[in-house]
């Protein structure tokens, strides 16, 4: 007879296969949660529900690192670790159940519950939403018990016994394994119902009764100075900053708009209704996101067609009494717009047209808000299918709720776009330019300063339209050496740049953009 029980390699190699036995049940949970959610709703899968949780509940400090860090990929980082943190905590619930099945079953299901509050609690949760937490707990308890009980014996056996076990237990994760990229891969698969790529791409957008202004002629200074941000951003480049892990994806035949609250005629609309308006107008409008850092890239330009917001609120007779439309998104969002800006900035609009093709899925079709002037979180919901006229006394929105002012007027910004910060290179003539904007007021100079010598005004892009930033370009000699480059801008009405440095929260960035540049 042979034991393995005292034998510390054994038990360090039975520990490493309890291990893996949790992480396999682990898997096996949420590959059944995934085919279960492609049934219900990919929203209600346990990982988009408790990344949805996180996105809530953790502080804004936290939020404005994470897409400081990350960009436009915070949402893959924070889904990468929750897969990571699940794998953790999956791993000591095996090693948990080598001495209690039982505290092993209640850690599985511990992690169900998880999964099943934050789905059942998500604002537009529907009743169904906790069934894929609920039925992936189930089979990762199945699996950590087969498993679990598949493991080579702690105590006294027969030579042949670990062989045999050990044989056991790689059939039993090996069919576990299969288990959790079946059903995680047919999950996957069973999702593309409800994808909506093909019914936008089949959409005709109509032609505006007010089309944007033709360009003059060198409108666009990129095609002279290679690193300079074109005047248009194309759709794919387009920065995304929100909230929703899975992109909703709305039907344009089932989509409908409503209006409700502080409206003389409640009322709502197709996508049909609201394409084949008669008052539909295009526009050249520069977006921007509060979470923007000084000099930072979550700006950019399209030209937009849609509704004029201000009137179709006006045929809905808006009370005078209402300061807020509260904007609610298909996955439950709040946008707080100031009722003032939808009336009377005359650019405001519903729009479902971005860069002469139908509104790209994750920017928010088939409509979204889009209001000139106001940053994004309170101008911009995607996804929109409801407006409720009311005021900022009686509702908070998502973001107000968090602690972001309430109102949220774009500060004027500019940016160097080239020569970029920490650059090398020959000294002598070289341009420097980048972008600058201040929307519904319009950029009417631009400056810029080496080192400490004088701020020399730039060459500006011909002037399209104030919603519109504006290229600039300075053409200067460098001298061999270290130097440090200082951008500001000036509105039409003479408002200059701050230099008083601001963070993002709550209210959005100010300072002066600077880079560091070396000449040889």
């Amino acid at each position: 007879m042979e034991t393995i029980g005292s034998d510390p390699r054994s038990r360090r190699r039975r520990r490493l296969l309890a291990a893996l036995s949790g992480l396999l049940a682990a898997a096996v949970a949420l590959g059944v949660a995934e085919l279960v959610a492609a049934v219900v709703s990919p929203a209600s899968s346990p990982v988009v529900a408790v990344g949805d949780a996180v996105i809530t509940l953790v502080p804004e400090p936290v939020k404005e690192l994470a897409i400081a860090t990350f960009g436009q990929h915070d949402k893959t980082a924070l889904i990468v670790g929750t897969l990571i943190l699940t794998a953790l905590y999956a791993m000591g619930v095996g090693l948990v159940s080598l001495r209690s099945p039982g505290l092993g079953t209640l850690g599985i299901l511990a992690f169900g519950l998880v999964g099943l509050a934050a789905a059942v609690t998500r604002p537009a949760s529907g009743p169904l939403d906790g069934l894929p937490s609920l039925a992936g707990a189930a089979a990762g308890v199945i699996t950590l018990r087969a498993l679990i009980a598949r493991l080579p014996a702690r105590d006294a056996v027969p030579a042949d016994g670990p062989d045999l076990d050990r044989r056991r237990f790689l059939v039993a994760s090996g069919v576990a394994l299969g288990v959790a990229a079946v059903a995680g891969g047919g999950g996957r698969l069973l999702k593309n119902r409800f994808d909506v790529s093909a019914a936008r791409d089949a959409l005709v957008l109509p032609r505006p009764a007010s089309a944007a202004g033709a360009l003059p002629g060198g409108a666009d200074l990129s095609r002279q100075v290679k690193g300079l941000t074109p005047l248009f951003t194309g759709n794919r480049d387009f920065y995304r900053i929100d909230t929703a892990l899975t992109v909703p994806q709305v039907r344009p035949a089932d989509y409908r708009l409503t209006l409700t609250g502080m409206f003389d005629s409640p009322g709502s609309h197709t996508l049909d209704e609201l394409m084949g308006r008669s008052d539909l107008i295009e526009r050249d409008i520069t977006l921007t996101c509060v979470s923007n850092e000084i000099g930072g890239g979550l700006a950019g330009t399209a030209r937009w067609l849609g509704v004029p917001l201000g009137a179709l609120l006006r045929e809905h007779g808006v009370r005078s009494g209402s300061d807020q439309l509260v904007c609610r998104s298909t996955d439950g969002m709040t946008i707080g717009a100031p009722t003032r800006s939808a009336l009377e900035v005359e650019d405001a609009m519903l729009a479902f047209g971005m860069n002469g093709e139908p509104l790209p899925v994750e920017h928010g079709f088939p409509v979204r808000m889009v209001i000139p002037g106001l940053y994004g979180y309170v101008s911009a919901c995607k996804w929109l299918t409801r407006i409720q006229a009311t005021t900022f006394a009686a509702f908070d929105a998502y973001w107000v709720e968090r602690g972001w002012a309430a109102k949220g007027p774009i500060k004027v910004a500019s940016r160097i776009d080239t020569p970029a910060s920490g650059r090398s290179f020959t000294a002598g003539r070289r341009a420097v330019a980048g972008v600058a904007w201040a929307q519904t007021r319009g950029i009417g100079r631009v400056e810029v300063r080496v080192d400490d010598g004088d701020w020399m005004d730039a060459e500006l892009s011909p002037a399209v339209g104030l919603d519109l930033w504006r290229q600039w370009v300075l053409p200067h000699d460098f001298a061999a050496g270290r130097h440090t480059i200082t951008v500001r801008a000036t509105t039409l009405d003479g408002e200059t740049q701050t230099g008083d440095l601001a963070d993002p929260f709550p209210n959005g960035a100010s300072g002066w953009h600077s880079v560091v540049v070396t000449a040889r």
